[in-house]
């Protein structure tokens, strides 16, 4: 809501100064988003004389001016203005000022002469619509005064943003009764008196012009009209100009231009009606019918549903009920009979079909919250009072009032105890009852801890007890009301294991360089096929949505691998190329003859692009699969978890993994998921185009393996002692079988194994490999020599040749 402080002032007196004014309106929970001077950008602009005008010597239709500016000479500007005269006093923007819209005034030439400044219309400084020639002052203006200072043009454009429960805010007089409320005294708000012109008596009742008929009252509980002939449509008056252009609204012409300041100023919505483009000139209200065209005032078709309530004439629709009228009934130019609406509809009506129109007009705006029904006929006089004098209209006797859903008050009753409780506050019921009735409740107090409560018809929002402790806080003050503690002391409980297992395998995997990855648990209805599930295995059992947003999350997962699929291609299609991402989350796999689905949580990852990006050291090399087994590998170490193991995956087990390319993370030798390549296939259906690694693998076995616990191991003394074991065996023999051997052994002074080198290609005979095994051993009370290394050693080589069938080189 927009409104300017002088608009306010003319209805309350404002002791306080734009700032106490803001916090106050703030603190009674109408926040203020801003303040914005509404005319700094005059500033430059000053009261100028013409001393004399004669006409330019290279251009018809322009004359040479000397302007009394204020300064020790005459400024000569070229001015095109036809009213340019001799004695004129008129705007006159000097050089550097800045114009409304960013015109920036410079010196210059304009047909070989000179021009020091610019002499304004009133459209030119956004003071009125008005471009036809120079804005005309008064004669007794002193030159050089700004001309801010000689229209007292000192004021300030305020914008609140309201809660949607505040309907009655959504206008200046509402923001003044709240003004008024919180000043010291309070001040009444008194509606600013309406005083009708006599109805012209040849024209006879309303009643004999024309007629309303409301077929659907559930959606149109009130409409009020009134008919105004013989008016002249043409601009506003520049004072009703200025108050729309300060609340951001375009004038028109004085009829729309009174019906949008009355809006303005009661939030009452009104529409004027062309009364000769009324077929039959009548009103009907009832409900659209289903699949009509109808073409609002901005020149959009919409296609009407038989939900929304419509506006007609005796034939045709001819406004959208609350939301916006249409071009076939819009005032013009040659309008001379008016036909003015004022009128109360269903909020929800009005938030459906602005909703369905893609229409959200300031009428909507104000309907869907909810409108005065008491309101209706004041702002009704009140248009009708200003047209009839700004548009020299006749008045025709009478009113058309159909209300058939009266406004009935409500009494609401209030424990004064249990406010003062639920506040924390020790108000009388005397001191509640004074605060209420600032903003126009009406209270009685029926005893010591009773208020019987009447809200204003204008606060809709305002129907139980709660209500009214929300007014009785925010009269008081929300600042006034005492911070205070729970006086019972929390016990300290330890998190659930899940959620400290979940935070564990976070923080190790952001740890290794991933980011974590949250996608929805909705997912296309093909991903099972897409990832080339086996007909019977059981992430084919999906759990489907009754209501999808959409066809993409039409299913509940199965598996995490989908989404971080799609989270690659989310990245990769703006230049993410390089990725390490993981997700933990539920996969839900529907029971066989069950209600509910199992949901067992996983855990998913995957890398691709470059390991490392070019640089000035080194090119740019791509991932592969060792960099996610190194990944999983840091990972379990990174949580301590020991008596993990991969292994080669059978062909006929892989889905959307590359066979040969998988292996599966064993967990004490039971299968806990898997890590390999995706399938070609697999890209090509998610539209990728490099490789990618991924893994999964169940939660649950990983979680009872992680714990917060940690046992402290003493610094080794003595050295360390390493020696290397090369052997000539079969292309097949598994390098990770073989460094399980040999910690097999259960030898106490091996304190680590793994693979050193492989080789396999020149002086290697075909279908062998070479495989060189890296063994360190440590004595934790003595340092070892190389008789007793070499003697274990020597056994664990003929243990390596024997199991493997291998040879030295």
């Amino acid at each position: 809501m927009k409104f300017s402080l002088s608009w306010l002032k003319e209805y309350i007196p404002l002791e306080m100064g734009i700032e106490g004014l803001t916090d106050g309106l703030t603190m009674a929970g109408l926040e203020v988003d801003s303040v914005t001077p509404l005319y700094d950008s005059l500033d430059g602009v000053v009261v100028a004389r013409i001393v004399e005008a004669k006409p330019h010597p290279n251009a018809d239709k322009l004359r040479l001016c000397q302007v009394d500016a204020g300064g020790e000479e005459p400024v000569g500007i070229v001015c095109g203005a036809p009213n340019a005269a001799e004695g004129l006093v008129v705007p006159c923007a000097l050089p550097g000022a800045v114009l409304p819209g960013g015109v920036k005034i410079k010196k210059g030439k304009i047909r070989g002469e000179k021009s020091g400044g610019m002499l304004c219309s009133a459209r030119e400084l956004q003071l009125d619509t008005d471009a036809s020639g120079l804005m005309e002052l008064a004669a007794d203006l002193v030159p050089g005064t700004p001309i801010k200072e000689a229209l007292a043009l000192y004021d300030s454009m305020v914008e609140i943003d309201l809660t949607p429960n505040r309907p009655d805010c959504l206008s200046v007089l509402g923001v003044a009764r709240e003004a008024g409320s919180f000043q010291e005294p309070p001040v009444k708000l008194t509606l600013p008196e309406v005083a009708l012109p006599e109805a012209k008596a040849s024209l006879g009742t309303i009643a004999d012009h024309t007629s309303v008929t409301i077929e659907d009252a559930d959606l149109c509980w009130r409409y009020a009209a009134r008919l105004v002939f013989d008016v002249t449509v043409g601009p506003s008056p520049a004072w009703l100009q200025r108050r729309l252009l300060s609340v951001g609204l375009t004038p028109i012409n004085n009829i729309v231009d009174i019906t949008n300041f009355v809006m303005m100023e009661t939030g009452q919505p009104l529409h004027a009606f062309d009364f000769d483009r009324l077929a039959e000139n009548r009103i009907v209200v009832k409900r659209a019918t289903e699949g009509e065209a109808f073409t609002t005032l901005d020149d959009k078709e919409h296609k009407l549903s038989s939900d929304m309530l419509m506006i007609c004439d005796g034939e045709k629709p001819v406004a959208i009920g609350g939301v916006m009228g249409g071009v076939n009934s819009e005032i013009e130019e040659g309008t001379t009979r008016v036909l003015l609406e004022s009128a109360c509809f269903n909020p929800t009506s009005v938030r459906k079909t602005s909703k369905l129109t893609g229409i959200h007009s300031d009428a909507s705006h104000r309907f869907e919250r909810g409108s005065d029904p008491e309101g209706v006929l004041y702002a009704l006089n009140r248009a009708t009072a200003l047209i009839a004098e700004l548009g020299s209209g006749a008045l025709v006797e009478g009113l058309i009032d159909e209300n058939p859903v009266p406004y009935a008050p409500r009494t609401i009753s209030v424990n004064v105890e249990a406010l003062n409780n639920r506040l924390g506050t020790s108000l009388t019921a005397e001191e509640m009852a004074g605060y209420l009735a600032r903003v126009d409740f009406a209270v009685t107090v029926a005893d010591a801890n009773t208020l019987e409560v009447i809200p204003p018809s204008f606060r809709v929002d305002v129907e139980r007890p709660e209500d009214i402790s929300e007014e009785i806080a925010r009269l008081w003050g929300y600042n006034n009301i005492e911070t205070s503690y729970a006086k019972v002391v929390a016990a300290n409980e330890s998190y659930p294991p899940a959620f400290v297992a979940r935070q564990a395998v976070r923080s190790a995997f952001v740890g290794l360089g991933f980011n974590e990855a949250v996608n929805y648990s909705f997912i296309r209805e093909d991903a099972v096929d897409r990832l080339r599930f086996a007909d019977g295995d059981p992430r084919r059992r999906l759990v489907t949505i009754l209501n999808p947003i959409s066809e993409e999350q039409k299913v509940m997962r199965t598996s995490l691998v989908a989404g971080l699929l799609s989270s690659a291609v989310r990245n990769i299609s703006v230049q993410e190329r390089s990725l390490r991402l993981f997700e933990v989350g539920a996969t839900f796999i529907a029971g066989e003859g069950e209600s509910l689905p199992r949901e067992p949580e996983m855990l998913a990852g995957l890398v691709t692009g470059d390991r490392r990006s070019a640089s000035w050291f080194g090119k740019e090399e791509p991932c592969d699969f060792f960099d996610l087994k190194g990944a999983l590998e840091g990972f379990f170490e990174a949580l301590h978890v020991s008596g993990v193991a991969f292994r080669p995956m059978a062909a006929d087990d892989c889905s959307y993994t590359r066979p040969g390319y998988t292996a599966e993370i064993l967990l004490d030798d039971e299968v806990i998921g898997l890590a390999g390549k995706v399938h070609g296939e697999v890209l090509k259906s998610f539209e990728l185009k490099q490789d990618v690694y991924v893994f999964e693998m169940a939660m649950a076995p990983l979680a009872a393996r992680i714990s917060g616990d940690r046992q402290a191991m003493p610094i080794p003394k003595f050295p360390s002692v390493t020696r290397d074991v090369t052997m000539i065996c079969e292309a097949s023999v598994r390098a990770g079988d073989a460094v399980a051997s040999i910690l097999d052994e259960k030898q106490p002074l091996i304190e680590g194994a793994w693979l050193l080198d492989r080789y396999a290609g020149e002086n290697i005979p075909e279908g062998k490999q070479s495989l060189t095994f890296r063994v360190v051993y440590r004595s934790a009370d003595k340092t070892l020599n190389d008789k007793a290394v070499n003697k274990i050693h020597t056994r664990i080589m003929e243990m390596l040749l024997t199991r493997f069938d291998g040879v030295l080189p």
